[in-house]
């Protein structure tokens, strides 16, 4: 590869990495990024998974003083995202991608604005599942989850702002302490779509290699940095990045 194609993908992941730390939608940088300097779309899309799924990872050693969740929510949780992905990764080989991208920025303004208003539908769940999570809560937590994680296996893009409107939703309030479960449960789900393309041979591992690279840091300093602005800040981020991708869907899906 060339020198600027190999700087042109490193700081694509980085940014990608960063953003997945964040709020999520690193996929619309790093996806674009690969397809741009020759990547097949299909193993593009392998191959943004696998870099911005070792990027999550990273992110989860920022978090880590952050991810204070009881064994009671994190098993369940963790369990069910295994379970989706598993199924979304299957409805990708049996669904028309058309039909999902006509269902995709519905999804998305739902999220947005689960994340948004979350807060103040947090007292009917029975309490913030961060702290002693009432049965109804966790249930309620699961069902969610397992529709994210489905989604997640299937195409990936937005999980992120997705997992996060599920946690405002059910009582959490503490925006790093969200992104902490949210990496973790995102990391779970990817990897599952991972698994997948490895074992297929679609990844292309010179330009992934690189773009790996970049999203270990990004993903790794994007979650760092993160943790040292105002919670407000990195609410505003993104919902603003929930609102795009939910822009960017509807043209997508009805275009």
């Amino acid at each position: 590869m060339a020198l600027h194609t190999i700087v042109f993908l490193f700081f694509a992941g980085a940014l990608g990495g960063a953003l997945n730390a964040v709020a999520g939608g690193g996929s619309f940088i790093a996806f674009p990024a690969l397809m741009f300097t020759g990547v097949a779309p299909i193993a593009a899309n392998a191959t943004n998974t696998v870099a911005l799924w070792v990027g999550v990872t990273a992110s989860t050693g920022a978090y880590r003083k952050h991810l204070d969740i009881s064994r009671r929510v994190m098993v369940p949780l963790a369990v069910i995202s295994l379970i989706g992905g598993i199924a979304g990764a299957y409805l990708l080989l049996h669904t028309p991608a058309q039909t999902f991208l006509r269902v995709m920025p519905w999804l998305m303004l739902g999220a947005t604005l689960l994340f948004m208003f979350g807060k103040r539908l947090s007292t009917s769940t029975g309490g913030s599942i961060a702290a002693d999570a009432s049965t109804s809560a966790l249930a309620i937590a699961t069902v969610f989850e397992l529709i994210v994680a489905v989604y997640g296996g299937y195409f990936g893009g937005g999980v992120g702002i997705l997992n996060l409107a599920m946690l405002a939703a059910l009582g959490m309030t503490d925006i790093h302490a969200m992104n902490a479960l949210k990496v973790v449960l995102g990391g779970i789900i990817n990897g599952v779509a991972v698994i997948t393309f490895v074992i297929a041979g679609a990844v292309v591992w010179k330009p992934g290699c690189v773009m790996i690279a970049g999203a270990l840091c990004g993903g790794y300093l994007g979650a760092h940095y993160a943790q040292k602005l105002p919670g407000a800040w990195i609410r505003a981020f993104v919902i603003a990045v929930g609102m795009a991708m939910t822009v960017y869907f509807f043209w997508k899906g009805y275009h």
